[in-house]
């Protein structure tokens, strides 16, 4: 049976769905994007998703064209159709068809896209066995805060990694690690503290993020939201990153370099589990 998806107030099989070879997520990257998880058929964070996608929204001049409980149903109604147990649901709003020129379109006419994907998260074999990061210079605009389709940067960056034989890749700007391709960012360094950037235009406010930030508070753990370097990552007692789609996930090694002793860390295991305990709780 085809994939049911979302666009513009229709349901319909993936292969009948259309949009404008003038639009301008298509021709400029002109548009923002949320990818909310699915456990036990529920979404995952949900609430912080629409935060981010008004703050993206308003950064970028576009007005929300659905409201939230109207977002929230068209992803209970996808994930209803599809049957997805496990998985993300991706949602996306460009500015809409127009003649090409660069300047916006007034009146705006948003293009409303959403499909779901049906994929293990709980059984992710990487949670046992860690994943390699390698470092790569920071190539993006300077507006990484806005979760923009414009993702050119981190394409080529993931699929660096890729090359090496590695999960992810972790951009520097600086001297300085920002976050990963598609992930955020953490370390806990050698004194036992939990670092991370500090938010700003520089990096994505993740969701996975503040959820873990405000777990580790909790848990008394000493937070500090401030830049580390590539050296300090390496000399670390662990790393992880954390993403919507992957929760969190420990690394072990970065740039063939083994982190603490090569294996996934306590705390890192320790958030996976609190964290999915959380949301398949709420």
């Amino acid at each position: 049976m085809s994939r049911i998806v979302y666009v513009n107030g229709a349901y319909q099989p993936e292969e009948e769905a259309k949009i404008s070879v003038f639009d301008r997520g298509f021709l400029f990257g002109d548009a923002v994007y949320e990818v909310t998880a699915v456990l036990d058929g529920r979404l995952v964070d949900f609430d912080a998703h629409l935060a981010r996608l008004d703050r993206s929204l308003k950064e970028i001049e576009l007005s929300l064209p659905i409201p939230h409980e109207g977002l929230r149903e068209l992803h209970e109604a996808l994930i209803a159709e599809n049957k997805v147990g496990e998985g993300i649901v991706y949602l996306q709003i460009s500015r809409g068809p127009a003649e090409r020129d660069f300047a916006y379109p007034e009146p705006a006419l948003p293009t409303v896209v959403a499909f779901t994907q049906s994929r293990p998260l709980l059984d992710n074999p990487y949670a046992e066995t860690g994943i390699k990061v390698v470092t790569i210079p920071d190539i993006r605009w300077k507006r990484r805060d806005i979760k923009s389709t414009s993702m050119l940067g981190q394409a080529m960056g993931k699929q660096a990694a890729k090359r090496q034989g590695a999960y992810e890749a972790w951009m520097v700007e600086d001297g300085f690690v920002t976050e990963g391709t598609s992930s955020s960012a953490f370390i806990l360094d050698a004194d036992g503290v939990l670092r991370t950037q500090p938010l700003g235009s520089h990096i994505l406010p993740g969701v996975t993020r503040r959820a873990i930030l405000r777990l580790a508070k909790e848990e008394g753990l000493r937070v500090e939201e401030r830049p580390f370097t590539v050296a300090e990552a390496i000399q670390a007692r662990e790393a992880f990153l954390t993403a919507a789609s992957a929760f969190v996930l420990p690394v072990i090694e970065i740039d063939g370099h083994a982190i603490g002793d090569g294996v996934p860390g306590p705390v890192a295991r320790a958030f996976r589990a609190h964290y999915i305990a959380e949301a398949r709780a709420s």
